[in-house]
């Protein structure tokens, strides 16, 4: 049987959040089958609890934030959905006593490290899937992006900035979604912003935690972080972990492949949104053995 996951233990952690700049600490605490993936307010009282879902996503600008009926929210969501989805996380309640995820490095690879120290347990309750049988697609300006069949979890992805640093790295790849190449290929690479882009933001008294040590930091000829970039293509893969993370929002795993080109939160949010609303596009599906399962993650014992 392919079961769901949580943690064994639970694990803390304190960082800042990227547009606040507030100190933020955060507990990753183990929950029962069918919880899914639920963020909690703790410093709020009553402590208010954020179920993902794409219909709770209200703003994409920058980061992937919810917000509930009295206005509460929570941003910077993305990066530690990426990771949970990395290593098949289904059942994690998430506190935090600030309205951000810490933004750590501005990748998901401190979260990977903070999953692995909590370690992860098999529940008695098997996985259920999101199978796409049918393609959908949509549009926002010159940017699409599109979801069909497809027995596993690929990413087709294309981005295009007009900016030499980022030209000069590769902006096409093509992604298929297991732990192994998750850790290898995607969990390090950070968020990325343009200096005049920070200095506007923070004017709007936002990205207020952004700084050399949690993002890839360009002018507009080149990247000035002192140790340049952690891969070739770091642009494009942190625009694949944004849209993992984007893409589970569902507290789910989608079994398909989405292309995109010129992908962002907005467009991601707007995908997803669509494949919940076309019922007839899609079925719950579920695996008797862990061998027929599409999408490959770690053994819960070797984490």
């Amino acid at each position: 049987m392919n079961y769901q996951r949580t943690l064994k233990n639970s694990v803390k952690t304190t960082g800042v959040g990227l547009h606040k700049g507030e100190k933020v600490t955060m507990t990753l605490l183990p929950a029962p089958a069918n919880t899914g993936i639920v963020f909690r307010r703790v410093d709020i009282e009553p402590v208010v609890d954020f179920p993902v879902s794409p219909f709770a996503v209200t703003d994409t600008r920058m980061c992937t934030c919810m917000t509930n009926e009295q206005g509460i929210a929570i941003s910077t969501v993305e990066h530690l959905m990426s990771a949970l989805a990395g290593l098949g996380v289904d059942n994690v309640i998430i506190e935090l006593d600030a309205n951000e995820v810490p933004i750590v490095d501005g990748s998901a690879s401190p979260f990977i490290f903070l999953i692995e120290e909590a370690g992860i347990q098999e529940l008695s309750t098997p996985k259920r899937y999101i199978k796409i049988n049918k393609p959908i697609r949509v549009e926002l300006d010159d940017k699409w992006a599109e979801i069909v069949p497809y027995q596993g979890f690929k990413l087709d992805f294309g981005i295009d900035f007009n900016h030499p640093a980022i030209a000069a790295t590769k902006q096409h790849c093509v992604f298929e979604l297991s732990s192994d190449e998750y850790i290898r290929e995607v969990s390090r690479a950070r968020t990325f912003g343009f200096m005049k882009d920070f200095e506007y933001l923070r004017s709007l008294n936002l990205a207020l935690g952004g700084s050399f040590d949690n993002a890839v930091v360009l002018d507009e000829f080149q990247v000035l972080n002192a140790n340049g970039l952690r891969y070739d293509n770091e642009f494009l893969m942190h625009k694949i972990l944004d849209a993992i993370g984007d893409m589970f929002m569902t507290g789910h795993f989608i079994l398909g492949e989405m292309r995109s080109h010129k992908s962002g939160h907005e467009l991601n949010n707007v995908l997803l949104r669509a494949i919940v609303e076309n019922q007839d596009a899609w079925q719950w599906i579920e695996y008797t053995e862990e061998s027929q399962a599409p999408l490959q993650f770690l053994p819960a014992q070797a984490v």
